[in-house]
C-alpha cells in the first residue's frame, strides 16, 4: 500500500505547497537573473567589472537609506526662513570630508595597491557600524549623530576613490573607460532609486529602521567586495611610474604598463625636465600633461554651476515662484529636471562609442553654456527646467570623461591620490558656486547671466588645452 502511494508521487498538498513556493520564489530569482544578465553583459562578467557594478549598486542603496534616515533630523534640515549665513555655514561643513580625504586618505590608499578589495570592504563595514551608532541618536538628535554622519561621508568618498582607481583593472575587451564608468555609475543611480522607497517605508516603522536596513546592506557589501576578482589586488602587468627613466626619455606609464612618448610628440615634457633638475620624485596630477588638468578645470565649472543653481534657485523660487506655480512645484520642476538630466547623461555615457574624453568635455561645456545664455535671454519656466536638465546631463558626462582621463593618464602609484584631490577640487568648486548663489540678489535674469559667466570662465581656461590634446591624440587607447 505504501509502495503504491510512493509510485503515485507526492500528495496534492505537497504539490500545492511546491507550486506556491515556486510562485513566490520565481519573481525574486527571475529579477536576480535579469540583473545579473544586465551587469555581466558585453564581457563584464568575464573581466569582473560586473561584480564591481553590483557592489556599487549595493553602495548606493546603503547610502540612500542613511540619507532617508537623516532627512528627518536637524542634520539636513534647513528651514525656509533660515538666514543665508546659516546656509553658508552648511556649505563650509560639507568641505570637511573632502579636506580630510585629499591629504590623508588618498595617499594612504596609494600605499595599498594590493589591498583594494579589503579597503572597499572596510569602508562598507565602517558604515555599517556607524549606521548602528546613529540609530540610537537619530530620533533624539544626540551629539554622536554628527561625527557618525561625517564618518559616513568620509567612508563613502574613500570607497568612491578606490572604486574609480580599480576600474581600469577590470576593463573588458572593446570596452572604453567612459562606458565602464557610466555603467558603474548608472547601477548606483538605479539602486538609489529602488532603495529610496524602501528606506521611506522603513522610516514609517521608526526613525532608526532605515539605519538598520543600511547596516544590513553594507554588511552584504563587505562580503561582496571580497568576491571581486584577484586582479583588483594584483599588480601583475603594472609598473610604477618614474618621472625620468634611466635613458632620460620622458615616458608616461599607464596602469596597463604600456609606455609612450610624453605630451608634445618626441619632445621631453616640462614635468620631465623639472624631474631632471630635481631628481626622481612621486608623480602627481601635474606630471601627466595638460589633459587631466584641463579636464579638471572644465569639470570645476560644471560643479560650480551645479552648486550655484541649487542654492540660487532654492532662494529665488521660494520667493518668486515660476509663473502659475507654487514655490514647492517650482522647486520640484527644477529638481526633477536636474535629476532626470543626470540620469540621462550617465545612461548616454554607457552607450557611447569610441570618442575621446577631451572632445566630450568640450562638447558638454559648449552645450551648457549655450543653454545658460538662452536662459538669461528668455528666463521662464521652460528655460529654468531646460538649464537644470542640461546642467545635470553635462555634469554627468563631463565627470565620466574626467574619470577616464585620470584612469588613463595618472600613474597607478598615485591614482588614488589623484581621484581624492580631484574630488576635493570639484567639491570646492561646488561650494564656491553655492556661495555665489546665496549672495546674489534674487533676480532670475541676473542669476542666469552669472551661470553663463561661470561656464564661460571654465571654457576660457580649458577648451583650448583640451582640443589641443585631442588633436595630438593619446598613446593610451580604450578611454572613450
Amino acid at each position: 500500500m505504501a509502495a503504491a502511494r510512493s509510485h503515485e508521487g507526492p500528495g496534492p498538498l505537497r504539490r500545492a505547497g511546491r507550486a506556491i513556493g515556486h510562485a513566490l520564489h520565481a519573481p525574486f530569482t527571475g529579477t536576480a537573473r535579469g540583473i545579473r544578465k544586465a551587469t555581466h553583459a558585453h564581457g563584464a562578467g568575464e573581466s569582473g567589472l560586473g561584480k564591481l557594478i553590483e557592489l556599487h549598486a549595493v553602495n548606493g542603496a546603503g547610502d540612500v537609506m542613511i540619507t532617508v534616515a537623516l532627512a528627518s533630523t536637524v542634520f539636513f534640515a534647513v528651514p525656509t526662513d533660515e538666514a543665508r549665513g546659516r546656509v553658508a555655514l552648511y556649505l563650509a561643513i560639507t568641505m570637511a570630508p573632502f579636506a580630510l580625504l585629499a591629504p590623508v586618505i588618498g595617499p594612504l590608499l596609494d600605499r595599498l595597491p594590493h589591498g583594494r578589495r579589503a579597503a572597499m570592504a572596510a569602508s562598507m563595514l565602517a558604515r555599517a557600524v556607524l549606521a548602528l551608532t546613529m540609530s540610537g541618536a537619530v530620533a533624539t538628535g544626540g551629539l554622536e549623530l554628527y561625527p557618525a554622519a561625517l564618518g559616513v561621508l568620509v567612508c563613502s568618498k574613500a570607497y568612491g576613490v578606490v572604486r574609480s582607481a580599480v576600474v581600469p583593472r577590470l576593463l573588458p575587451p572593446r570596452f572604453s573607460l567612459v562606458k565602464a564608468n557610466s555603467r558603474v555609475t548608472l547601477a548606483g543611480l538605479l539602486a538609489t532609486g529602488a532603495a529610496a522607497p524602501v528606506g521611506a517605508a522603513l522610516q514609517m516603522a521608526g526613525p532608526a529602521w532605515p539605519l538598520y536596513g543600511a547596516c544590513a546592506v553594507f554588511l552584504g557589501g563587505a562580503v561582496l567586495a571580497f568576491t571581486l576578482p584577484h586582479e583588483v589586488d594584483s599588480a601583475k602587468g603594472e609598473r610604477k611610474a618614474r618621472l625620468v627613466p634611466p635613458h632620460g626619455v620622458a615616458v608616461s606609464l599607464a596602469s596597463t604598463g604600456r609606455t609612450g612618448p610624453g605630451r608634445g610628440g618626441g619632445k621631453r615634457s616640462r614635468w620631465a625636465r623639472r624631474g631632471e633638475r630635481n631628481g626622481e620624485r612621486r608623480p602627481g596630477l601635474r606630471s601627466v600633461g595638460p589633459s587631466v588638468l584641463n579636464g579638471l578645470q572644465a569639470n570645476a565649472a560644471h560643479r560650480a554651476l551645479s552648486g550655484f543653481l541649487i542654492f540660487f534657485l532654492a532662494f529665488l523660487l521660494r520667493e518668486h515662484p515660476l509663473a502659475g506655480q507654487s514655490a514647492a512645484v517650482s522647486l520640484g520642476i527644477a529638481g526633477v529636471a536636474a535629476g532626470a538630466g543626470n540620469a540621462l547623461g550617465t545612461a548616454v555615457g554607457s552607450w557611447l562609442r569610441s570618442r575621446g574624453p577631451e572632445v566630450i568635455v568640450v562638447a558638454m561645456l559648449a552645450l551648457a553654456l549655450g543653454v545658460a545664455v538662452l536662459a538669461a535671454l528668455f528666463f521662464g519656466t521652460v528655460m529654468v527646467a531646460a538649464l537644470s536638465a542640461t546642467a545635470g546631463f553635462t555634469l554627468a558626462l563631463s565627470k565620466l570623461s574626467l574619470d577616464a582621463m585620470i584612469q588613463r593618464d595618472v600613474p597607478e602609484e598615485v591614482r588614488a591620490s589623484a581621484f581624492a584631490r580631484s574630488e576635493t577640487a570639484l567639491q570646492m568648486a561646488w561650494v564656491v558656486g553655492g556661495g555665489i548663489g546665496i549672495s546674489l540678489p534674487l533676480n532670475g535674469v541676473l542669476g542666469m547671466s552669472v551661470a553663463a559667466g561661470i561656464l564661460a570662465l571654465g571654457a576660457a581656461t580649458s577648451v583650448r588645452g583640451l582640443l589641443s590634446t585631442a588633436r595630438r591624440g593619446s598613446p593610451h587607447p580604450r578611454v572613450a
